[in-house]
């Protein structure tokens, strides 16, 4: 295998003024990519501004021989988005990776989460994505290559307390990965999800001090092998917490056909339909969407003799 070296390319970081961002920044520079470190640089809860912690990881990879540019534009807004990618190609030239890893946190029950703060995470974390992706993902088609990352979590993919807002952004990625996947298959546009566990500033009024090390270094070069020119999945997601790495994926158990159904037959049947003995994996490239119908079509016919 090669060095696995970015050299030539442009890499756009949401969110890499500080933690993961930040490391996955400093990564890409060091292999030779040209990086726009995005970072509007506010509070935990997506307020203010603050130049600092982008010019400062500028600063960083220009004292060690790379090349970036910092912006200060929110994912929040569809303006914010584009003006993101314009920083890319008014710089640079060009958008070969994106990798969106910008968000914030405003937790509260289920019970009694505003409006304002739902809105708030998931203009960052999902719409974010969207802003990001809809202006980039055009360029890199008709480039005839690039590379996405999208960040999920295991918030989005097993839920927890206090962060509805956060979770169901997190979940929504998946949708937005496999979309961008499918489409961006014939062009060589590559689009994957990272899950990462590290402890930055999100993890505040958490006592660590039992975690094993789980440092946002841990994570980078899972996003940087995502990230190249020899990443050879699409639509997938990649787990990296402490060290591990895995793959976690969607599957569906065998399932149990009848021609007719009440609703008494439904739970007389759970035990088998819920039966994960005899899972069945459709991945999203190249056609999970149609070899879901097909192998559920197969097993009806099948049945009926046809």
């Amino acid at each position: 295998m090669s060095d696995m070296r970015f050299d030539d390319r442009v890499a756009v970081i949401t969110g890499a003024g500080r933690g993961l961002g930040r490391a996955y920044a400093l990564l890409l520079a060091s292999k030779g990519a040209k990086v726009v470190v995005n970072d509007p640089g506010g509070s935990l809860k997506g307020d203010d501004v603050d130049v600092g912690p982008a010019e400062a990881v500028v600063q960083e990879i220009k004292s060690a021989g790379g090349e970036a540019v910092a912006c200060t534009e929110s994912v929040a807004t569809a303006e914010g988005g584009k003006a993101i990618i314009d920083t890319a190609i008014n710089h640079y030239g060009r958008i070969d990776i994106l990798i969106h890893n910008a968000g914030n946190v405003r937790p509260a029950s289920l019970k009694e989460m505003s409006y304002e703060d739902f809105d708030a995470v998931v203009d960052v974390h999902l719409r974010g994505a969207f802003h990001v992706v809809r202006p980039a993902f055009p360029l890199m088609c008709e480039a005839g290559y690039g590379r996405i990352v999208l960040t999920s979590s295991i918030g989005g993919l097993y839920g927890n307390h206090n962060v509805v807002n956060y979770g169901m952004s997190k979940a929504g990625m998946i949708g937005l990965s496999n979309v961008a996947a499918l489409e961006g298959e014939a062009d060589n546009v590559k689009c994957n999800l990272i899950v990462p566990g590290a402890v930055t500033r999100m993890a505040e009024g958490i006592d660590v001090s039992a975690y094993p090390p789980m440092g946002p270094e841990l994570v980078a070069p899972v996003v940087g092998w995502l990230s190249h020119e020899e990443c050879t999945i699409s639509g997938e997601m990649l787990v990296s917490i402490a060290g591990r790495v895995a793959k976690a994926y969607i599957a569906e158990t065998e399932g149990v056909y009848q021609g007719d159904w009440s609703i008494a037959d439904v739970g007389k049947q759970m035990d088998a339909i819920g039966d994960t003995k005899s899972s069945v994996i459709f991945p999203v490239v190249p056609s999970g969407h149609v070899d879901h119908i097909r192998y559920s079509f197969e097993m009806a016919n099948k049945a009926r003799g046809v």
